[in-house]
């Protein structure tokens, strides 16, 4: 089981990120009417720490993680790398549907950042939200997925 290690939302496009210690997700907006959460297919996205320690230990930077532009931080579990699972964080319940894949906007920010996040889903998922509620930093999370269960 992991947790939540960090919580951000923007409320435009190129809007510098704004840290929570607790937000609300919701079906129709994402985390805290993230700029992101209106479309369809990705209300909330995930990037794990672990994965995130890696891509700036490669880049021989410390970056900031709000630097990927992600809504939620986890540490200590791996993100499933698979269409159809699911993620609980807290009693809220997200469903991934998609690889986030790095766009130019990475490389803005760092050089050489987009291509450090492309292989084996680096750049973290994207989901909708099963069941909306609120999240805090430090609530638990674990993967369900639908071949073999908790983990």
């Amino acid at each position: 089981m992991g947790r939540l290690a960090a919580i951000a939302r923007r409320d435009k496009s190129r809007s510098p990120m704004q840290l929570l210690e607790i937000a609300e997700i919701s079906e129709s907006t994402g985390v805290a009417d993230d700029f992101r959460g209106k479309s369809r297919s990705r209300k909330v996205t995930l990037l794990s720490a672990r994965v995130w320690a890696e891509v700036c230990k490669e880049l021989g930077k410390d970056l900031p993680w709000t630097t990927r532009r992600s809504n939620l931080l986890v540490d200590d579990i791996e993100l499933p790398q698979r269409v159809g699972d699911v993620i609980e964080v807290g009693a809220v319940r997200l469903i991934v549907n998609e690889e986030i894949n790095p766009c130019s906007r990475m490389d803005e920010q760092s050089p050489g950042l987009t291509n450090a996040l492309k292989p084996d889903w680096r750049g973290g998922v994207g989901c909708s939200v099963l069941e909306a509620g609120t999240v805090r930093i430090g609530d638990e999370v674990r993967i369900i997925s639908p071949d073999d269960g908790a983990q």
